[in-house]
């Protein structure tokens, strides 16, 4: 049987591997070894384990066939998957970013890229003009997030793939959000696929790991070439962690994008709120875009209270969400972006943004959305 042919939900469950081939077991053994004895002499599959090791191989193979690439690659962290994607430019090259994106990977794009000799320029990837008018003869990709944490800027991704190709440019996509079930990337034309799988993919919020996958043998090379070279890769038990939160990734995500829906619409009519972000209300300013790339509006929303004054009583009064700067796990998380997942971004550019201190960010849960609601409203009522 072609996995390549089996529907999404199906492929989360068996993934590349869903037997382990030397015993049958339903799991694939956690190969906690650090080298692997060289029979005869000769070199066979694996030698090292930063190389790799039947574990990785699962959850690789698991996003490759996801996204549809030929071939994934299993990180420490969601900024080591970031960092590695980002190894595919050199020295002298210009790299455009999405304007508002997740706080780390602004600080490695600010903070590291420039000491390796590679500008980076933001810019509104939600206008194709802004980035037309923004290439420049030394411009060789396209970092981007759709939507964008934490204010839900949809970028076409078509689009830019249409540019990208005209202007000889890589595409690399945060799909961290959205994920391959709810936005599969590579079959829009975009080259390279990161995720945090700390998020959703793991799902458990029990685990550090990121993933990068493309369809381009090429790029392949190059990230594995990297890969071994650097050795941020995702440890044994940590591949077994994720490759079992990821057989529960559509019934988890399913159940929490439609708690996100109602909450959303709740938090709408509340009068403590000035402003809801997310893609599956009625009246979101970019919605025809998003649902013309991907198949829902997620789990993760966005909300402005009225006053920065309202955010502290919220914090405090609030029971069920977790407070910290994280999403994508089957218990609620509730993030300020002003000091926690945006603390890196410098005031001003946070303001420039329309990332104020009153915005917080959500990521629902799979709790019961009654409890939830009452929870949330009981916090707001605080406010009064």
């Amino acid at each position: 049987m072609d996995k390549k042919n089996l529907r999404t939900a199906t492929l989360l469950v068996h993934q590349g591997r869903d037997r382990d081939p030397a015993t049958g077991a339903a799991t694939i053994p956690i190969y906690q070894a650090s080298t692997y004895h060289h029979i005869g002499g000769e070199s066979g599959s694996y030698d090292y384990a930063r190389s790799g090791n039947p574990s990785r191989d699962q959850v690789e193979e698991a996003i490759a066939l996801l996204e549809g690439g030929v071939r994934g690659f299993a990180y420490a962290s969601g900024m080591a998957a970031v960092g590695s994607a980002l190894s595919l430019f050199k020295s002298g090259d210009h790299l455009l970013a999405s304007r508002d994106l997740y706080g780390g990977s602004w600080r490695y794009l600010t903070g590291v890229l420039p000491q390796q000799g590679i500008t980076v320029e933001f810019v509104d990837t939600t206008n194709a003009q802004a980035v037309e008018a923004a290439i420049t003869p030394q411009t060789r990709g396209l970092f981007l997030e759709t939507p964008t944490n934490p204010l839900f800027n949809i970028t076409d991704l078509r689009t830019m793939v249409e540019i990208a190709k005209r202007h000889g440019l890589l595409t690399l996509l945060d799909n961290t959000f959205m994920t391959p079930l709810l936005q599969p990337s590579l079959p829009l034309g975009i080259d390279v696929v990161i995720h945090s799988a700390t998020k959703f993919l793991g799902g458990h919020s029990d685990l550090l790991a990121g993933v990068v996958t493309t369809a381009d043998p090429e790029l392949a090379k190059q990230l594995k070439y990297f890969q071994n070279a650097f050795g941020a890769v995702l440890a044994p038990f940590d591949c077994f962690l994720l490759a079992r939160g990821i057989k529960t990734l559509k019934l988890r995500l399913e159940a929490a994008q439609t708690n996100a829906q109602i909450l959303a619409e709740r938090l709408a009519d509340h009068p403590a709120i000035a402003r809801v972000y997310y893609p599956g209300l009625a009246d979101f300013p970019q919605r025809t875009r998003h649902f013309a790339q991907a198949s829902g509006a997620g789990a993760v929303l966005s909300f402005a209270l009225k006053s920065e004054a309202r955010v502290k009583p919220l914090l405090q009064e609030v029971k069920l969400p977790i407070i910290a700067p994280s999403l994508g796990g089957v218990e609620t998380i509730l993030t300020h972006c002003w000091s926690m997942s945006h603390a890196a971004i410098p005031a001003a550019t946070k303001n420039s943004l329309g990332i104020g201190p009153e915005l917080l960010r959500l990521s629902v849960g799979i709790e019961d959305v009654e409890d939830l609601w009452e929870d949330l409203a009981e916090g707001l009522k605080a406010n009064d």
